[in-house]
């Protein structure tokens, strides 16, 4: 069910101590733990944020069985660590937030588990949080962006979105794969290194190309479609003039593409109907600004696409490194020390989790 059309009153006030949250991040193969202050003066204070990301072998995807026990071997020493060098004990903590969803079903029950084990454990109450929220959140929080449009890209959300009547309203997305998805299945496809990250190879591997290869271009409104281009991008690599090793075969083998031009080909295209989709929200509820947040949004060409876009609408961009544009467990830290500023818990017995958790089915309360 979407969010209530009818407003509430902004629940936040103006904090009379400071506030302290653990944040809990295992949606996908990274497991981060992060914990944030907010202060007297409504500030917030980044304590620390560590993960540990789950990296398999080249040409191979990470699958949910595996990612759950990474997980769950690394909770404790991520965790450790986080409140080792916030300088804090466990006792000090307000509440405990984690990943409720949207993501992989196994990973998100492994951090749920450890979750619920350390609130029973010092008694701190739990705050299930949303994790495109957690982003949005920490985007705003960091970049100082208003009142956005918001473009998030990863490996398992694509969307545009903005605020309207304290809920993150959804204006279009992905009608098949992720972005993030389609960029790191293509990086399986050509071998590339999943080191840092599958779409972190592609983009300097698209640096070197130089043959832009037409590719389609599936914008529908304000959604965009992205498996036919991964299929035709694919296809590619079966072509006569397709050459694994990016070489010519002799002095008159001119005619040929490369895999870092079929990665700047991808990028060019997708990126491009990105842009555009953003575009059109900004001009529908005349926004000036853009914030790019998921992992997707840490890519420089997709920044220096949008913020073209931007600065001839007279707007600005605004992003993120990759300490918060990649998972972390402060985003989810945030959002939900929002939402327990709020009054809003969740009690034991609901510290669930699930694949399938919409952006717009989270009310906003801390938000006029």
């Amino acid at each position: 069910m979407a969010a209530s059309s009818k407003r509430t009153p902004c629940l936040l006030r103006k904090p009379d101590r400071p506030y302290l949250a653990l944040g809990l991040e295992g949606s996908a193969n990274k497991f981060g733990a992060g914990v944030i202050r907010h202060e007297l003066d409504g500030s917030s204070t980044v304590l620390s944020n560590i993960r540990h990301t789950y990296v398999t072998p080249p040409g191979e995807g990470f699958q949910p069985r595996d990612t759950a026990l990474h997980h769950r071997e690394w909770a404790l020493k991520v965790i450790s660590d986080c409140i080792e060098k916030a300088g804090i004990s466990m006792h000090d903590l307000d509440c405990i937030c984690y990943t409720k969803g949207p993501g992989m079903g196994a990973p998100l029950q492994s951090v749920a588990l450890v979750a619920r084990t350390l609130s029973l454990l010092y008694e701190k109450p739990l705050v299930g949080v949303n994790h495109c929220v957690g982003h949005i959140e920490m985007g705003r929080e960091i970049t100082g962006a208003k009142d956005p449009i918001v473009l998030y890209v990863s490996g398992g959300n694509t969307q545009v979105i903005a605020y309207s009547r304290q809920c993150y309203r959804i204006f279009g997305e992905t009608l098949d794969i992720a972005v993030g998805n389609c960029l790191d299945r293509f990086a399986r496809v050509i071998n590339l290194r999943n080191d840092p990250s599958p779409g972190y190879n592609i983009e300097q591997e698209a640096k070197k190309g130089q043959r832009l290869v037409p590719l389609p271009y599936a914008t529908k409104g304000m959604d965009v479609s992205l498996s036919g281009i991964l299929t035709s991008i694919e296809a590619l690599t079966y072509d006569k003039r397709y050459r694994a090793d990016g070489l010519p075969r002799g002095p008159d083998d001119t005619d040929i593409i490369t895999p870092a031009d079929l990665c700047f080909s991808l990028q060019e295209t997708v990126y491009s109907m990105l842009v555009e989709i953003t575009e059109r929200a900004m001009a529908h509820v005349g926004s000036k600004e853009v914030l790019l947040v998921g992992g997707v949004g840490c890519n420089e060409r997709l920044q220096q696409m949008m913020a073209i876009m931007a600065e001839e609408r007279g707007g600005s961009v605004f992003a993120t490194d990759e300490r918060f544009c990649i998972d972390n467990g402060i985003m989810i830290a945030q959002a939900g020390l929002l939402a327990f500023r709020c009054g809003l818990t969740t009690p034991l017995p609901k510290s669930t989790c699930t694949q399938r958790f919409r952006t717009d089915q989270v009310p906003v309360l801390w938000r006029h």
